[in-house]
This record gives C-alpha cells, structure tokens and sequence, in this order.
C-alpha cells in the first residue's frame, strides 16, 4: 500500500490542489493501481502534502502525519481502514520556520536503549531556513498519546527583555518612508495578494508588500544612542541581503546601444549583424523583469528552436575610450571555455578580451566586461550563443553602455540595516518567508554611539520585499528558530530523510536526499541530481539538554569495510599549515583524534590533489565547533551558494576530539561526539585529488591521529 500526494494539474478543474491518495501493489511495486474513492484526505490547500503513514498498536488504528507546508504545521490523523481519515490535532508552527514545513515523520525511541524509557521523535524537513543554508531537517522530542504530539520544552519563544525603539502599533512615529514600498503606516498583518504573514507581536508591523513586490522605498528611523550591546529585532520576507558595491537604478555612462532604435531590415541597431540561425531576427519587445525601455536582444528569437538556435550578433566596430563595458544580461550561465557557451564579449582584433554570461534566470542584472588594456583599440561586441542544449540555451542583453567605473550587480536588497556615521554597519534580511523571526546584533563596539535603523526594499522580483517588527536594544541577544531548533544534520546536504517502519528489533534506519534546494538544479551531475544519504540508524540518548537524537551507520556499512587493507598515520607537532599523510582515499572511513595544543583548529585534509589546490577540510576548532570547509573541494564554481563552511557544536575535553568522516567520491558525511552531531555535504573533487593531509591553524597541533579503512563501493 502506498499514501501519496495527488497534485492536481488545470486540466482538473482544481488547479494546484494538493491532497492525499491511495494506491496498492500486488507485484512488489512493479506496478500500481490507484484506489478509485481517492483522493481520501482533501482539505482544498495547495500546500497539504508529504504523508507518512504508521501502525498504532496501542489503539489498533493507522496514524497519519502531512503538513499544511506554508502553515508550518503537522497534522495527525487516525483511521481504521486506510481509507476514511478523520482528523485529530496539530502541531507547529515551532522553532524553525524560515521555509516550508515537508516530509513529516513520527516515530518512537527508547532513551539509552531501556524499553521504560519510550519518548517520541518527530522530524520536519524546511526549505529554506536549515541550519547551514537551504534545505535541513530539524526535530523534536516529546510525548505522542495517540492523538496530539506535544514536545519538550516552552512552545513559545520569550525573547530577553529590553529597551524598546519601536513596535509600530502608534504609527511610525517618527520614522521617515521614502519610495512607495512602505505606504504612510503600518500595516495590520497581510496585505492584499499576500501569504499569511505570522510572527509579529502586536497588531500591526512594517510590511513593504505594497503593489505586491513592485514597490520600492526604505524606512529610516530617528537617531538613537546604543546603550546596551544586543539590539534585537524581528525580520521575515525575502532573502535579498546587500551585496557590496550593487548598482541601483541606472549606473550612467555611455549608452552605445539600448535596442531601441532598429533598421528595419534586419531588426538590429544601424552597423549590427547576424550570423547562424539567427540571421534575420534581432531585437523584440519584452516583458523581462528589470530591462530597460521597451526592447532587448534575445537569443530566444527563432520560432520553436529558443533554446536550439545558435550563432551570434555582431556590433560595428568602434573605438575603446572608457575602461568598462556594462551591460544589462539574462538568461543562460554558461561561460566562455564551458561547452556550448551563451556570452558576450568584447573582441578586438581576433581576441577576446572579456566576457560575461547570464545568470540561469529572467531578471536582467548589470555585469561588466573590463576594457582598460585596450582603450584607444578597435573592437566589437559579439553576443554568442552556441548553446543547444534546452537548459537556459539563450541569452538576453540590453543596454550596454561604456563607462569609467564598472557597474555592480543590480542593487535587490531587502534588508535591515543599522547605520552609523553614514555607514552601515550592521545587516540583516529575511529568508523568503512570510513567518517573521529574531534577528540579533552585537553592539559591543558601538557603546554610546549615535544610530538609525533603515529598512530597504530595493527589490522588484519574487519575496521583493521586506518585514520587520519590535525593534528593542537588550543585554542578551535572542534566539531565532534556527538557532533553537535540534538539527538532523549541520551540513548542506542531508534533506526529506524519514524513516522505514516495521524493522526488527524496532530499528529505526532513515535515508536523506543528499542535496540541497539552494543549488540542486544546478549541480555538475547529469543525468541525476544529486544522491542519497548512507542509511543510518537513529537513537536517542540522553544529555544535559534532554534526549538527543544519535546516528549511526547500519550494519551493512560496517560490513562493507576492507579491514585488511586499514592504514594509519599519526602526526605528531604540526606547526601552522598542511602536512600530507601519504594516505590516500576515495571511498573509505576515516577515522580521526585531534589533540589541538596550542592550534587554534586542527584536522585533516580529504580528497586533496597534489599541488593542494583541492581538498575539503574536517576539523576541530579549540571553542567546540566541528567544520567542514568544502570551498576548495573541487568545482564549486556551478553555484555562487555552493562554496561553504559548515559548523557543528561538539565537546572539545582537554584540547582534545574525534570524528569519523565517511567519504565518497562526490560526497563527505561526518560523525562526531558518538554520532550526536552530524554534517553531510556534496563535494566535486577531479578524480587524481585522493591525497589526506592533516593540518594545522593559529599554533601547533598536538597531535593529528588518522585511521583509513576502504569501503567496498
């Protein structure tokens, strides 16, 4: 038997509904017949989904739990035949709500193995708003009786008490809106068009959802003395934070040709030509968001072969009297050297001299191509589009102009800014949530400084823009959800994993999707995305903090070790920098003990080439954190969100920890602190990079003790 998720399609009549249906197998799933009562929960939400279904014993029932995704709940359900579901409670929101609530589960566990001691664990996958960025999965202990879920600890969050600047429920009173983002006050809860909006205290917040996201504006308050070292704040809406050196509005220059004015001929500025497929087509009007006046140049041009038609636009030649070229692009990111290359470049001669590619989406942003060493040469503009492979396989341009300074990217933040002498030095922005959560400064270096708080809506695309609420300065800092929630795993790439019912010995086994909504689409894997987790079995044990969730590999991992061909190393004295091991791994446990010294943080190198350009680094830092630093892993260029550094609180006792890194050939998964804390990432190293150093920062390590047993792949 199977309880899926019937997403229904237009052609229904029910658009977007989501709701849960039955099917069953009688050929071990080979092939499915779907009941024909479904769908057998429908409670007309677009976002109900994910159930997982369980055996009852105590009341002889199955038991049901889906989310209400955009809600941030879990509901539980009961029925007797699979069939008719009645509905018994929920639970949530709770902790960690910057992202969808998905792929519930609901399990029981004995605490340190004693069957006396029975708690229930309940795991909710978000997107985004996991601990490390994107997609995670958090959980929670509490107590199930057969109808309501209710977990350990207050179900609501009491910040520290401060100071308040500002809860917005008199007006702004005295704060400044400029632009039309934030109308003249403030707004009660959600606007027109708008999701729920949750979080706020009070009745009213600053919402700049006017004109849906088009609107743009900031909100600026008086100026205030910092007297206190927190300054505390709720923050929701889009995730849009400040970039420096951004472009807003125009970034002036001159224009060399905005597609606006066309010969007829060929639909292409007066000099222009076309080469390949795209002969006799040039520039169309559009609708892309942020070009400028009515038309650009769009690759997606040859009727039913957007993304096959390939071949290029050339400019007339001219001139280089300024150091920058920069122009407006969208649409594929698929740079020069890359196969089947969308870009523009400034040729001169027969070199190219720069170039610049899209961004894999509709907006249009500013780019620049860097010109200096040829001004006072003839050169030309050639967009180039020789993509044929239906993934973005087109390019947009518009606007490109010569300049003396280089134009940044296009100025979208939605943020919270603390500003003092004319600078901002502090800045926060939401998570694409409409569900508002803490946010917290420390103001220790500021003490007695004078300050404003400006809140900026410079965005016009999707979650373009901002909430905010309860503005209070404070001598402790408060908690968001992310930061109270148990995380599953610290890592970036552990997401969706439940568990298997109906194991022996009431084994609980979960596998996860090994990837990461961040990035997922644009991972350098074909034809798949991404992998699964090893299965790891869960238990609880107990901690000064109360039952915590501990993982371990299944018995089938251990088996699949090569014992014989174990190696080991010990690195005893390691000054600051990387020592290799002359151990090599691909596909193998690697077993590690730091003694720290002196260091600062120490650790090992995994899957590092040869020359030490490549390597993700596992280690331990001297104030308890576990990293995992995959910024030199391999490729990490496909995505700008890729390139992290995860950390992990664990015990460091006398300087001292371990850790057990399973490595694969495009993943690293690490447990530590008995397999308390957990860290799972995808890594893209060249097949040659196999090498294991350990180092060494801040001092010397002690000591750096490895152990490297194969696994069987």
């Amino acid at each position: 038997m199977a309880m899926y998720t019937s997403a229904y399609t237009p052609a229904s009549g029910r658009d977007g509904i989501q709701a849960q249906s039955l099917a069953w197998s009688t050929d071990d799933g080979t092939t499915w017949t779907k009941y024909s009562g479904n769908p057998v929960i429908d409670i007309g939400s677009r976002e109900f989904r994910d159930p997982k279904v369980f055996w009852y014993a105590p009341a002889k029932e199955w038991r049901m739990v889906a989310v209400i995704a955009n809600e941030h709940k879990v509901l539980i359900w009961r029925s007797t035949d699979l069939k008719a579901w009645t509905r018994l409670s929920e639970f949530g929101p709770r902790n960690a709500t910057g992202g969808v609530w998905e792929c519930p589960d609901l399990f029981p566990l004995a605490v340190d193995g004693d069957p006396t001691k029975v708690r229930w664990v309940m795991l909710v996958s978000l997107n985004p708003g996991g601990i490390a960025g994107g997609s995670g999965t958090q959980y929670f202990v509490g107590d199930f009786d057969g109808t309501t879920f209710i977990a350990d600890g207050p179900a609501t969050y009491e910040p520290p008490k401060g100071t308040l600047l500002q809860g917005f429920e008199n007006g702004y009173a005295g704060w400044t809106p400029t632009g039309t983002a934030f109308g003249s006050q403030p707004v009660a809860g959600s606007l027109p068009g708008q999701q729920t909006v949750t979080g706020y205290v009070g009745q009213r917040l600053v919402n700049s959802f006017v004109d849906f996201d088009a609107a743009q504006g900031e909100l600026t308050s008086p100026s205030f003395t910092i007297d206190q070292r927190h300054l505390n704040f709720l923050v929701g809406g889009g995730r849009h934070p400040a970039v420096p050196g951004a472009t807003q509005g125009d970034p002036g220059g001159e224009v060399f040709t905005d597609f606006e004015t066309l010969d007829p001929a060929n639909h292409l500025p007066a000099g222009w030509s076309a080469t390949g497929d795209f002969v006799g087509y040039g520039a169309t009007s559009s609708g892309l968001p942020y070009h400028q006046g009515e038309k650009v140049l769009d690759s997606c041009v040859v009727p039913d072969r957007c993304d096959l038609a390939t071949g290029t636009f050339v400019s007339p030649e001219f001139t280089v009297t300024r150091g920058y070229v920069n122009l407006l692009t969208a649409g594929g990111a698929h740079p020069l050297g890359a196969s089947g290359p969308t870009v523009v470049e400034l040729v001169s001669g027969d070199r190219v001299v720069g170039s610049v590619t899209g961004n894999s989406s509709g907006d249009m942003d500013w780019r620049h191509i860097d010109a200096r060493s040829v001004i006072g040469q003839k050169a030309r503009i050639v967009v180039r589009d020789d993509n044929s492979s239906g993934d973005w396989g087109h390019l947009m341009v518009d606007d490109i102009r010569f300049s003396d300074s280089a134009a940044g990217p296009r100025d979208t933040q939605t943020t919270v800014n603390l500003v003092v002498g004319g600078e901002v030095v502090r800045s926060s922005t939401g998570s694409d949530s409409e569900a508002l959560d803490w946010a917290s400064w420390d103001l220790s270096d500021l003490q007695g400084r004078s300050a404003q708080i400006r809140v900026v809506d410079h965005s016009s695309g999707g979650w373009g823009h901002i909430l905010a609420d309860q503005f209070m300065l404070a001598p402790s800092p408060a908690k968001n959800g992310t930061e109270r929630a148990s995380w599953v795993d610290h890592g970036r790439d552990n997401y969706a994993g439940v568990t298997f019912n109906g194991l022996p010995d009431s084994q609980r086994t979960t596998i996860g999707w090994m990837n990461n909504w961040q990035y997922a689409h644009d991972v350098p894997t074909s034809p798949w995305r991404g992998q699964m987790t090893m299965p790891r079995t869960l238990s609880l044990v107990s901690t000064a903090d109360g039952p915590q969730l501990r993982q371990t590999p299944v018995a089938a991992v251990e088996k699949a070790l090569v014992n014989r061909d174990k190696e080991q190393a010990k690195v005893r004295s390691l000054a600051a920098g990387v020592k290799p091991t002359g151990l090599e791994a691909t596909v193998a446990r690697v077993e590690v003990r730091v003694a720290l010294g002196s260091a600062t943080e120490a650790g090992v190198v995994l899957r590092r080439s040869a020359d030490g350009s490549v390597g993700t680094r596992v280690g331990v830092r001297r104030d308890g954190t576990l990293v995992v630093d995959r910024t030199r892993s391999g490729d990490v260029a496909f995505n700008a969100l890729f390139a992290s550094l995860e950390k992990a609180p664990v015990t460091v006792r006398d300087g001292e920890a371990s850790f057990t890194a399973y490595l694969d050939r495009s993943s690293v998964e690490v447990l530590a602190q008995g397999g308390q804390r957990s860290v799972t990432d995808l890594i893209y190293p060249p097949a040659s990079a196999t090498g294991i150093a350990a180092y060494a920062v801040g001092g010397t390590a002690k000591a750096v003790d490895l152990k490297v047993t194969p696994l069987r792949p």
